[in-house]
């Protein structure tokens, strides 16, 4: 049996504490197998996680200084990235409902055959409400996920 190897990974980060572990499991996926990496970060509408930013933070048409935050945070990893050895590497930003643009509208631009992402990045509370964005990624993506998690070390 063949072990799967792939081409374009996907990290979705949204600047949670989740963000260093899966940047660092994308970035071991990217080089392990030679493939293009794809940052993206999903910016939702009343977006309530610890995240880079959301649609709750704009009053008096802030979206371009948004953006421009994102962005800034996005070219630090993109920049992690290529110190690792990562030799293709591309940032993006989408707004929407991250379930859909992950698991749906951004694959089916790009075409990614991986998926790593945090366990989660939510509240209690909105998971409760709004569901868990990995659960739903990890049902309806087309492609293999990786949920990176932190490793518990007990004593």
């Amino acid at each position: 049996m063949a072990i799967q190897s792939y081409q374009k990974v996907l990290a979705p980060i949204d600047g949670s504490k989740q963000t260093p572990i899966v940047m660092k499991r994308a970035i071991q996926a990217a080089l392990h197998n030679d493939a293009h990496l794809d940052i993206l970060n999903v910016v939702q509408i009343n977006q309530v996680t610890e995240g880079f930013a959301s649609l709750t933070d704009l009053s008096d048409g802030k979206t371009h200084e948004l953006v421009q935050i994102v962005e800034k945070r996005l070219r630090d990893l993109e920049k992690q990235a290529q110190d690792a050895g990562v030799k293709s590497v591309n940032i993006h930003i989408r707004f929407g409902s991250p379930k859909l643009v992950i698991s749906r509208d951004f694959l089916r631009d790009h075409h990614n055959d991986l998926i790593v992402m945090g366990g989660t990045g939510a509240s209690r509370i909105e998971r409760l409400l709004l569901g868990s964005t990995t659960g739903y990624v990890v049902r309806m993506a087309p492609c293999d996920v990786i949920v990176a998690r932190q490793k518990n070390v007990r004593k």
